[in-house]
C-alpha cells in the first residue's frame, strides 16, 4: 500500500494546478512543499497565454479575475527583446490575454481550490532523497519532527530551477545562464518628476525619457510604461557577474540603485507596491520522464524572458494529470504516459525558441542590433506576422504530433471554445469540460459515430450539440488537457470516420 498514487514536490504554480487536476481525475497525490508558509515574494506579477483559455476551460477564471487587480485583458502592449509589440490592432481576437495577478495571490486561490477537492499541501517538508523500482517511488522527507519515507506510484518534482528532484535523479539541464538582472517595480513618483502630455517623463539630470520604448546606455536599460494616471511598472537591466538569488526579497534601496546605475541619475520614488528581481537562464531537462519520475514547470526549463514560465509550466501540469490517472487506474494504452514528454517537451522548444530570440534582440548594442529591432517594430506593424508572434508567446500555436493517422486541421490543436445547443440549452466547450473528463462531440447528428464512442462511455463523456455557426467539423474527440484528439471532416461517410474514431479512441482510451 502506498502513501499516495503521486509525490507532487514544490507548491509552486505548476504543482497546485497538477494536484488539482489529479483530483479531478480521481487520484491521491500528496504535495510536498520545503518553504512552511505560503510565499509572499512575487516571481510573477500575472500571467498570460493559452492558461487563461485552460482555466476558463475548469470554471476557475471567473474566481481569479475576482481575485487579480483589473478585469481579464488583452495586452494591447508588449515586451519582446527589447522592442515593443503593439497588439492593440488586434482587438478582441489577439491571441494573448492576460490577468494582473500576483504570484503569491495566484498561489494561494490554487491552494484554495487543491483543499475544495480534499487535498492539501504539507508545508516545510523537504524532499532530500529519492528512490524508485518497478512498481513504486520512495521519497526521504525532512520535516520539522525529523526525516520520514513516502511511497507513491510516481513522483513529479514541480520544485523550481533549483529541482532538487532534477538533481537527485540526474535528470541533464544543458543550457545557458545569461548575466542579465532584470528588475520591475510598480512605483508611483514623486511630484519633482513631471509627466508630460504623451507620458514621456523629465526627470531631473536625464531629462525626458520617452515611454513606451527602452533607453540604453552603456550600463544597462531603462525601460517604463504607465498603468495609471498615477501608477507606473518600471524596469531595468543589467550585466551582474554573480547569479542572484530570486528567492531572496528584492528592496527599494535596491531598485532605485540599479536605476541610479543605469541612468546616470536618480528617479524620485514616492511609494513601490511591487517588486521583483529575475535571473535568465536557457535551459530544457533532456527528458521530462525517468520511468516513474517526472518533471514539470520550472524544474523541466528555464526561459530566459518574462511572463512565460506560468504559462507553460501550468500547461505541463494539465497534460501530465490525465495521462498519470490512466496509469492509476490501470487503462492507459501503451506508452501513453510518453507522450507527455514528446507534447510537452517540443512545447518547451517552441517557447525556447522565442524567448531566446528575444535575447538576441535585447542584448546587441551594435548599430546591427539598432538595425535589427528597429526591423522588427516594421514587421510588426503588419496584422499577419504580429498575430503569429503573439501566437507563438502564447503558446497557442501548438500543435501536438499526434500517433494516429488522422490529417484533419484541428487534431492536435487546442480546443475552441464555441457556443453549442443540446436538448438541455445552451452550453459552450469550456462549460463541458469543468470536470476535466474527455469529451466526445457529435455536432451532425452522427449515429453511428455515437454508437463508436458508446463502448468507451465510461472514460468518455458524449454530447450532442448544433452550433450556430457552420460547424468546424462532424464530431470532435477531446481530450482532458483541450487538445483534440480525432476530427470528423464534414460530411465525412460513415465507412470511413467510424473506424478512424475507433482507433483514436484505443489509442488514447485504452481497450473499450
Amino acid at each position: 500500500m502506498t502513501d499516495a498514487d503521486v509525490i507532487i514536490v514544490g507548491a509552486g504554480p505548476t504543482g497546485l494546478m497538477l494536484a488539482a487536476e489529479l483530483r479531478l481525475a480521481g487520484v491521491r497525490p500528496l504535495v510536498l512543499e520545503r518553504q512552511p508558509q505560503l510565499r509572499e515574494t512575487p516571481k510573477a506579477n500575472g500571467f498570460s497565454g493559452q492558461i487563461v483559455d485552460l482555466l476558463r476551460y475548469r470554471g476557475l477564471l471567473d474566481r481569479i479575475e475576482a481575485a487579480s487587480i483589473g478585469p481579464i485583458h488583452t495586452a494591447p502592449r508588449l515586451q519582446f527583446g527589447g522592442v515593443h509589440l503593439d497588439l492593440s490592432q488586434l482587438g478582441d481576437s489577439s491571441p494573448i490575454w492576460g490577468m494582473h495577478l500576483p504570484q503569491p495571490r495566484l498561489e494561494r486561490l490554487l491552494d484554495e481550490r487543491v483543499g475544495e477537492l480534499d487535498a492539501a499541501v504539507t508545508r516545510g517538508h523537504e524532499v532530500v532523497g529519492v528512490s524508485q523500482d518497478d512498481a513504486t517511488v520512495t521519497a526521504d522527507v525532512r520535516g520539522p519532527d525529523g526525516t520520514y519515507r513516502v511511497t507513491a506510484h510516481y513522483l513529479v518534482g514541480c520544485d523550481g530551477p533549483r529541482s532538487s528532484i532534477r538533481d537527485l535523479t540526474g535528470f541533464p539541464f544543458p543550457g545557458t545562464t545569461y548575466p542579465e538582472v532584470y528588475r520591475l517595480g510598480q512605483v508611483t513618483l514623486s511630484d519633482s518628476v513631471t509627466r508630460l502630455d504623451n507620458g514621456d517623463l523629465d526627470i531631473p539630470g536625464p531629462g525626458r525619457i520617452p515611454a513606451a520604448s527602452f533607453t540604453r546606455t552603456d550600463r544597462g536599460v531603462f525601460g517604463f510604461g504607465w498603468l495609471t494616471a498615477e501608477s507606473m511598472l518600471v524596469q531595468t537591466t543589467e550585466d551582474e557577474p554573480a547569479e542572484v538569488d530570486d528567492d531572496t526579497p528584492m528592496t527599494l534601496a535596491e531598485f532605485q540603485e540599479s536605476i541610479r546605475r543605469v541612468l546616470g541619475a536618480d528617479l524620485p520614488v514616492a511609494e513601490a507596491t511591487r517588486l521583483s528581481r529575475y535571473g535568465f537562464q536557457a535551459r530544457q531537462a533532456e527528458r521530462y520522464r525517468d520511468a516513474r519520475i517526472l518533471l514539470a514547470g520550472d524544474a523541466a526549463h528555464q526561459f530566459p524572458a518574462t511572463g512565460i514560465g506560468i504559462n507553460v509550466g501550468m500547461l505541463d501540469a494539465v497534460n501530465l494529470a490525465w495521462k498519470l490517472a490512466a496509469d492509476i487506474h490501470g487503462w492507459a494504452p501503451a506508452g501513453l504516459l510518453d507522450t507527455y514528454h514528446g507534447e510537452r517537451h517540443l512545447a518547451g522548444e517552441r517557447a525556447m525558441l522565442q524567448t531566446q530570440a528575444q535575447v538576441a534582440l535585447r542584448r546587441g548594442t551594435d548599430p546591427a542590433a539598432e538595425a535589427l529591432r528597429e526591423l522588427f517594430v516594421e514587421l510588426f506593424a503588419d496584422e499577419q506576422p504580429l498575430r503569429r508572434i503573439g501566437s507563438l508567446i502564447a503558446s497557442a500555436d501548438i500543435r501536438y504530433p499526434l500517433p494516429n493517422p488522422n490529417q484533419h486541421a484541428l487534431t492536435g490543436t487546442f480546443a475552441p471554445n464555441f457556443t453549442l445547443h443540446t436538448d438541455h440549452g445552451a452550453t459552450n466547450v469550456a462549460e463541458l469540460m469543468h470536470t476535466a473528463r474527455p469529451i466526445f462531440l457529435d455536432l451532425a447528428d452522427r449515429p453511428d459515430l455515437r454508437d463508436t464512442a458508446r463502448d468507451w462511455q465510461h472514460r468518455i463523456d458524449i454530447h450532442t450539440a448544433k452550433t450556430d455557426d457552420q460547424r468546424p467539423a462532424d464530431a470532435l474527440l477531446i481530450r482532458p488537457d483541450a487538445h483534440i484528439a480525432w476530427a470528423a471532416t464534414t460530411d465525412e461517410p460513415a465507412g470511413n470516420a467510424a473506424p478512424a474514431l475507433r482507433d483514436a479512441l484505443s489509442c488514447w482510451f485504452g481497450t473499450p
